[in-house]
């Protein structure tokens, strides 16, 4: 059953609407606002009664609602939450004990309904579901994006294993004043465990939340669940963006990261593996609203299968459930891969792999429900070269495996023509490989090492993937796979996965390159890169993808700042054209001026010459790692 509600599309970006009546703290008022309204007719001038009623608790215990009716004359007949739309004209006659204006801001359209109500009926509207005054960024316009710029996380601490939540103020780095993170910890019931808030450090400096430390200061039991958290007083981004790392508490095995900018939730994920005939994967759902989830309302599919089984667990609001994938789908291993029918339930979830006493966090990506095709594609302008790439690491092969899976990331997807191309450290071309004309249900996983010489790339490099038509084939420009590095000694395995871009050329397509701030085309780079924790190394790998010949060698700058934001030490790498460098932060800083950074500090990876890609990590020394792209502002 999908949720009545419209979050977000590539065209007109997030939908403010559906952030201000999902917050948890409006949750609370419309629930309290729902209680009072009896039998309730609906003036519905911005087109929001739909997700009003799916995201409001008590509209269907509480409030009989009587109509729906709209101004626009265009708009009656219309079905909105279920009920046919009536000319205001005709809510006199509504049988109503209320009125409810579902619009923020009304002050201006209450005059024009004094007239229209109903005999004895109550006015109200959404600005008594509003979040606190203390709580917006604009406290002018209150549906302004950056009043609501919030996220999810997925947080736990059980003994065995913790989590911990690393970012930055970036937001002062466009001017904000004084941010501060506002949060609210659920457990695995949806229950309330915790509310605080936290003040961001004044200047551009780092930020991070451990869930021990979390446990520790409200003297909590153990607990897996999920964190709340807004960012206020911010300017620039919207986006909460931050790195999640999941370690073993216990002193064990276990050392993944994750990232996540994605906060609204979606129709389908896609990416999501099935396990190893040795492995067992667990899918993690969280509710991320204030309605319970019905049973049979999410499903799994075998991607491409289009045989859906559905989910049988229902889920409190805010609550977080446990899937093994292997009560729904027995049978299937990898590399078969999973599609997770959501309904816009969930903000983007988590799976857990679990192989021979080590665990693995990873996250499943947003599979487009808008996007079809792009005949444009394969005749691109020729100074767009190579066109959409999808660049990874190859970590140092004398050590790791590294594997690519393609997945199929848009609902309309049925094949994809692919190669992909591999390059040394220095730019110069490797080994190229056509992949082929890849179904939507595929079972195809690349190992490098059946590509390359097993005395290539010793220190590592990158490759990327590309379209390649001479197969046929169409294209959409949302190229997506799974990366998958295996410790050859240890066993231990990080996996990410990410999206195609257009990289560094000046002519653009359909806003490629992409621009961290302005307008494309995207030829800058700010990265994040958090340091290492608990005696755990950071490292990351920088690429320079490139879709045409760009500048021959990056100007790349690496900043080491502190908790505050201070700048404290300046490094310079140069990264050839269509190369890539492995960087450890303490082969370009020294022990003082990391020791002074502290855990909270991180690095930024700045160019103005083009556009920088990377994935980063830590490294215990003990055969574990994590691994997973970087996030810029």
């Amino acid at each position: 059953m999908m949720l009545d509600i419209e979050t977000f599309d590539n065209t007109r970006g997030g939908n403010v609407a559906y952030k201000a009546l999902s917050h948890p703290l409006a949750a609370e008022k419309l629930a309290a606002l729902a209680k009072g309204l009896g039998r309730v007719a609906i003036f519905d001038p911005d087109g929001i009664t739909g997700p009003l009623l799916a995201l409001c608790p008590g509209f269907a215990a509480d409030a009989l609602v009587d109509g729906v009716y709209v101004q626009d004359s265009q708009a009656v007949g219309q079905v909105r939450g279920g009920h046919t739309t009536q000319a205001l004209a005709d809510l006199p006659q509504a049988r109503a004990t209320s009125v409810l204006v579902a619009a923020f801001d009304s002050a201006r359209i209450l005059p024009r309904l004094a007239s229209l109500l109903p005999p004895g009926a109550a006015l109200h509207t959404l600005d008594e579901a509003k979040i606190p005054a203390v709580m917006l960024t604009n406290p002018h316009r209150y549906l302004d994006a950056l009043n609501f710029a919030t996220n999810f996380v997925f947080f736990r601490d059980d003994g065995h294993l913790s989590t911990r939540l690393t970012t930055a103020n970036y937001w002062a780095g466009y001017g904000a004043q004084a941010v501060r993170f506002f949060c609210r910890l659920y457990g695995a019931a949806g229950d309330l465990l915790a509310q605080w808030e936290d003040a961001a450090p004044s200047g551009p400096g780092g930020f991070v939340l451990d869930s021990a430390v979390v446990r520790q200061r409200f003297g909590l039991g153990p607990f897996t669940g999920q964190l709340f958290v807004h960012a206020v007083g911010i300017a620039g981004h919207d986006v909460v963006k931050y790195a999640l790392d999941t370690y073993a508490a216990d002193n064990g095995a276990s050392l993944s990261c994750t990232h996540d900018a994605n906060a609204w939730p979606s129709d389908r994920f896609a990416g999501l593996p099935a396990p190893r005939a040795d492995e067992q994967v667990v899918l993690w759902l969280q509710n991320s609203h204030a309605v319970a989830i019905p049973p049979g309302a999410m499903a799994l599919d075998r991607m491409g299968a289009d045989t859906p089984v559905p989910i049988p667990q229902a889920i409190p609001p805010f609550a977080t459930r446990r899937l093994d994938v292997a009560t729904l789908f027995p049978s299937l291993h990898w590399p078969a891969q999973l599609e997770l029918r959501a309904g816009r339930h969930l903000v983007r979830p988590r799976y857990e792999v679990c192989r021979a006493g080590r665990t693995r966090i990873a996250h499943v990506n947003v599979e487009r429900a808008d996007l079809q095709a792009d005949p444009n594609i394969p005749n691109l302008h020729p100074a767009l070269g190579r066109g959409f790439l999808l660049p990874f690491p190859i970590l140092p092969r004398s050590r790791f495996k590294t594997l690519v899976q393609p997945t199929p990331m848009a609902q309309a997807e049925q094949d994809t023509p692919l190669r992909l191309d591999i390059f040394n450290p220095d730019g110069s071309r490797l080994a190229g490989h056509f992949i082929g004309l890849l179904p939507r249900r595929h079972d195809t996983v690349i190992d490098l090492d059946d590509l390359l010489p097993m005395d290539a790339l010793p220190e590592g490099g990158h490759a990327e993937l590309l379209y390649d038509f001479r197969a046929g084939g169409l294209a959409n420009g949302w190229l997506h796979a799974l990366f998958r590095f295996e410790d050859r000694v240890s066993g231990h395995a990080a996996e990410s996965s990410f999206g195609a871009h257009i990289f560094n050329t000046l002519m653009t397509y359909k806003g490629e390159p992409q621009s961290y701030n302005g307008k494309p085309p995207g030829l800058s780079t700010r990265l994040f890169l958090k340091l290492g924790f608990l005696g755990r190394r950071s490292f990351c790998v920088i690429i320079y993808p490139a879709s045409a010949p760009w500048v021959e060698k990056s100007s790349t700058a690496l900043e080491l700042y502190d908790h505050a934001g201070e700048l404290l030490a300046t490094a310079g790498v140069g990264i050839a054209c269509c190369g890539s460098i492995l960087i450890r932060p303490e082969q370009h800083f020294s022990a003082v001026d990391l020791s002074a950074a502290g855990e909270a500090g991180y690095i930024l990876v700045r160019d103005s010459t083009c556009r920088l890609f990377g994935f980063h990590g830590v490294d215990d020394g003990a055969g574990g790692f994590s691994f997973d792209h970087m996030f810029g502002f």
